[in-house]
């Protein structure tokens, strides 16, 4: 089987959307029965994305699929062709941008209003990283659900309990700062908690920063530093206000660090159990899981550690490629 690949996320993104393209591809690569073709149009500046968003998914690509005479093209996320030559899977991470648009800027606003509908229908087959991704497809979109298919986000190197931990006594936090991830009440959670918070992820957008007394933003940094600081983590505390599924919390859970996180959507599917809960607009919430999480931490070491273990890239790419042979 044929296989196109569009690689684009990667020249955007290090964050959820990447991690995915690259576990995936790593273990589509060793697929038996799979060739791969990749596709990419490179550049992280508003001009690049202008044009990736137009001239590169509504003809540049379409044309490249018909040339490479594949079985199926996949996009990895809901930037893809509106119409195209073979069939078209696309992967759904989280519909915010449908749900909570004023979280994001005005031309991802606008693109996402008028395109993500129709590029989702137009997929022959639709993979959501969630069950509860499923429901927002179904809900939001109006897709059947016969043409929706789960499958799992997953975690692997470097992201084990064993390995270097990072000093001193902290709560981490990691993802883009952006007000979805809500981390101006983490802040106030952390304080209240008199604990130190550091916090790992790309600048962001709408002016969202992490700073004061015990506050340390530290930039983007390695998988092997990242899980460095999540064995060193007291916990990890990911309340954000919408997920779709929340890798953070599975890379922590494997790391052996107890989680806090958001009591609704994707981050309480991943966790199922095995993480504290919580009401991502109450500070106090927040701080009281933390509190509890420390407190529960050998046991929610062993719960996570369990948990994260079923989630795995080999399982993800496998039942991508019964997804490709469906829509083929």
């Amino acid at each position: 089987m044929r296989v196109g690949l569009d690689l684009s996320p990667l020249a955007q993104t290090r964050a959820g959307t990447a991690r995915y393209l690259r576990g995936l591809l790593a273990e589509l690569e060793r697929t038996p029965g799979v060739e791969l073709e990749r596709f990419a149009f490179g550049g992280s500046s508003r001009a690049a994305t202008l044009a990736r968003d137009t001239w590169w998914y509504l003809g540049a690509l379409p044309r490249r699929s018909r040339a490479a005479r594949l079985d199926v093209l996949h996009c990895p996320t809901f930037r893809a062709p509106l119409t195209t030559p073979v069939p078209l899977v696309v992967t759904v991470h989280d519909l915010a941008v449908l749900r909570h648009p004023e979280t994001f800027n005005r031309w991802t606003r606008g693109y996402s209003r008028l395109f993500v509908p129709r590029v989702v229908r137009a997929a022959a087959r639709v993979i959501a990283v969630s069950s509860f991704t499923k429901e927002e497809v179904v809900r939001l979109i109006g897709l059947p659900e016969a043409k929706v298919r789960v499958v799992p986000n997953a975690v692997g190197e470097p992201f084990t309990a064993e390995g270097p931990a990072a000093d001193g006594e902290f709560v981490l936090a990691v993802g883009t700062l952006e007000p979805r991830k809500n981390l101006a009440r983490l802040v106030e959670a952390a304080r209240r908690s008199k604990l130190e918070l550091r916090v790992v992820g790309a600048r962001g957008w709408q002016g969202v920063h992490v700073a004061g007394d015990g506050i340390r933003w530290l930039g983007e940094v390695d998988d092997a530093e990242l899980a460095r600081l999540y064995r060193g983590a007291l916990c990890l505390a990911y309340p954000s206000v919408y997920e779709g599924f929340g890798i953070p919390v599975l890379e922590a859970m494997a790391c052996g660090t107890p989680v806090v996180t958001s009591a609704g959507g994707g981050t309480r599917e991943v966790a199922d159990g095995a993480a504290v809960l919580v009401d991502p607009l109450d500070p106090s919430s927040i701080a009281a899981g933390i509190d509890e999480a420390i407190a529960r931490r050998d046991e929610l070491r062993a719960l996570g550690r369990e948990r994260a273990a079923r989630f795995t890239w080999r399982a993800a790419a496998d039942a991508t490629v019964d997804v490709y042979r469906e829509a083929a």
